[in-house]
């Protein structure tokens, strides 16, 4: 009779310690499964801001600088409404654009929606572009070459400029530029030298008179050449042809035009860097386009279209704005 209660002891003995066993597995189970949504929360609030999906605005104040192209004052004014939907304080400034890249680069301005690359602003990238970030492409592809009116016959590529005294001597052997600090206007200049066309000046100006004097020979079926880009709207007005290039100086295809912050911006304000990735990655050349055409062609005011654009694209500036806090 002992003997037997003795084995019942021990058999109960063995029993609680596999059930005790048992609870410790199933406490550590819970610790890992806690644990791991625990990582995931915090995952997402380092993706997001917080655990929530919301990107925080992080500094108020907001400053862009672009230079005064056509494109540029389409765009800049949608960026910089967005921007004041979501609760910034927005600075435009226009510059010139050597001081645009430096004011980015030394922090002056917190980003530009106007650069060219990898060609037409190659030199300032070379220069400044550790100190920056290029976080986003609203065109991708932005053909520059010099550009004749169709009608200017036997002119179709750039070795047809080279003692060509006939179409040299009717525009004066000048090239009408824009102004001197234009990434194109350096791309010209390097072209001159690459093509060996001794006898070509390139006239500096600004791209406003430069159209004035194309719109005039335009008007007249008279010869002219300037340094052209796309997208813009006098490939809407006119009839012109681009160049080719066969040694690739204004880099082929065309560049891409960015959006490109000063280092740390990401940081400091999360929710302006998502807005403008996001509406970069919708922003398109025909939309630009028509923007161009609303502003150049039917003369209305930049901020005039902006509202217009953001009014007709709600459900786009929804998807813009989301999960950014408030």
């Amino acid at each position: 009779m002992i003997k037997k209660l003795r084995f019942l002891g021990i058999a109960l003995v063995f029993v609680l310690a596999a059930a005790l066993v048992a609870c410790g597995s199933d406490d550590n189970n819970n610790n890992a499964d806690n644990e791991s949504n625990n990582t995931a929360e915090n995952d997402a609030a380092n993706n997001n801001g917080d655990a929530s999906g919301d990107f925080e605005l992080g500094q108020e104040d907001i400053s862009i600088a672009f230079v005064a192209w056509a494109g540029e004052q389409a765009r800049t004014p949608i960026v910089a409404k967005l921007l004041e939907k979501a609760g910034y304080n927005v600075e435009q400034s226009v510059l010139e654009a050597g001081p645009m890249w430096q004011a980015v680069a030394d922090g002056n301005a917190d980003l530009t929606t106007a650069a060219w690359l990898p060609d037409t602003h190659g030199d300032y990238w070379e220069q400044y572009g550790d100190d920056v970030d290029n976080f986003a492409t609203f065109i991708d592809q932005a053909p520059l070459a010099l550009t004749v009116p169709e009608y200017v016959e036997d002119v179709n590529t750039m070795e047809d400029l080279k003692d060509n005294e006939e179409f040299g001597d009717a525009v004066d052997w000048t090239i009408t530029g824009i102004d001197p600090g234009a990434g194109i206007m350096q791309n010209t200049q390097k072209a001159i030298e690459e093509y060996g066309l001794d006898d070509w000046t390139l006239q500096e100006s600004s791209e406003s008179a430069m159209l004035s004097a194309l719109m005039d020979a335009y008007d007249n079926e008279e010869p002219i050449i300037i340094p052209g880009w796309k997208p813009h709207q006098m490939f809407k007005e006119m009839d012109l042809k681009m160049l080719e290039d066969p040694k690739e100086v204004y880099g082929g295809e065309g560049d891409e035009i960015n959006a490109v912050a000063r280092d740390g911006l990401k940081e400091d304000a999360p929710a302006a860097y998502e807005i403008i990735k996001r509406f970069a990655e919708d922003y398109n050349t025909d939309m630009e386009n028509d923007l161009l055409v609303k502003i150049n062609v039917d003369g209305k005011d930049p901020e005039t279209v902006a509202d217009e654009f953001l009014e007709e694209n709600q459900d786009l500036v929804d998807e813009w704005l989301d999960g950014i806090a408030e």
